[in-house]
């Protein structure tokens, strides 16, 4: 029976299915990653327009 192609077929879903729920898991547990703070957009301001314009960004 464990030589069957049934059985093949599913411990190989199981195991993708496996290494795909703990992927989700490792991504959960680490801080979210946000490309936008790497480059400069077009949305972000050349000058700050606080009312305390020498203070550090």
């Amino acid at each position: 029976m464990l030589q069957s192609d049934e059985f093949a077929i599913l411990a190989a879903f199981v195991a993708i299915n496996t290494v795909m729920f703990a992927a989700l898991a490792v991504a959960k547990i680490l801080p979210k990653v946000h490309p936008t703070d790497w480059f400069r957009g077009r949305n972000r301001r050349a000058a700050t327009r606080s009312i305390h314009p020498d203070e550090r960004l």
